[in-house]
């Protein structure tokens, strides 16, 4: 998460409007200048995005890696998952992507995504960058209708899991002058850090700027506006710590103190 927030006043009309329709969409989809690379990104596509079934796997499991900027061994790629500036997405091992994701590592001069072994990133999720940076660890789980949105850096640590309709939200817009609206008024980010083991129930949201510590309990529904520190229950709107999680070997020692 970053100290300062930062500042950006791109808005995603006005590149459209810039230039040729061919080169606004190399520039929000491809992310690199020339054909080469526009041809190669079109014909990944054509040939496996949209094709369902075991062969559809297989193929997207052979071309999609030919787009990416690494991939590891054993990726699984589902129905229609999109790349925008695949060349800035990085999957390690044993990842799996199901049908209908967006991996989006849209930027000027960011890193992009990367995700970790054994991350599973489920049915219609999103990864979004806006010239931020977007990091997943090892066996992050994020679940169904889930959005995760970078700004300039957010992180998951390993084991962090994101259950269904669950928005964590690196970003927003600024809005200090009320003769305009917030839309043009370009937007800031300071990023979100998440720990390891963290576990955010369905719908929750976490907010920029907000760092969860690890081994943190998000109720289901819960607003985490601040910070969180780790290893506590936390729910409502704002979020607020409910009780502390007692460390397994505390639990141990009540018991043998004549603990319930």
């Amino acid at each position: 998460m970053t100290d300062a927030p930062r500042k950006e006043s791109v808005v995603i009309q006005q590149e459209l409007a810039r230039g040729s329709k061919v080169a606004a969409y190399r520039d929000l989809v491809i992310g690199r200048p020339g054909w080469r690379a526009l041809v190669r990104y079109e014909l990944v596509m054509l040939l496996s995005q949209n094709v369902p079934g075991a062969l559809g796997l297989w193929l997207r499991s052979k071309l999609y890696p030919c787009l990416l900027g690494a991939c590891g061994r054993g990726v699984v790629f589902g129905k229609d998952v999109v790349l925008r500036h695949p060349h800035k997405i990085r999957v390690a091992d044993g990842a799996v992507f199901d049908d209908h994701v967006v991996l989006d590592a849209k930027g000027r001069d960011n890193a992009g995504i990367e995700v970790g072994e054994g991350t599973f990133v489920g049915r219609n999720s999103i990864l979004s960058c806006k010239n931020g940076d977007l990091t997943l660890g090892r066996r992050v789980n994020i679940g169904f209708h889930c959005e995760v949105f970078s700004g300039s850096r957010v992180t998951l640590g390993d084991d962090a899991m994101l259950a269904a309709y669950t928005y964590v939200v690196g970003g927003g817009h600024d809005f200090d002058d009320p003769d305009r609206p917030a839309s043009v008024q370009g937007r800031s980010s300071r990023g979100v850090e998440i720990g390891a083991g963290v576990w955010l129930g369905a719908g929750a949201k976490v907010l920029d700027g907000v760092t969860v510590g690890a081994g943190t309990i998000g109720g289901a529904g819960a607003v985490v506006t601040k910070n969180l520190p780790a290893d506590v229950i936390a729910a409502g709107v704002p979020a607020k710590v409910v009780r502390e999680r007692a460390p397994a070997s505390e639990k141990e020692m009540g018991r043998g103190e004549g603990g319930p």
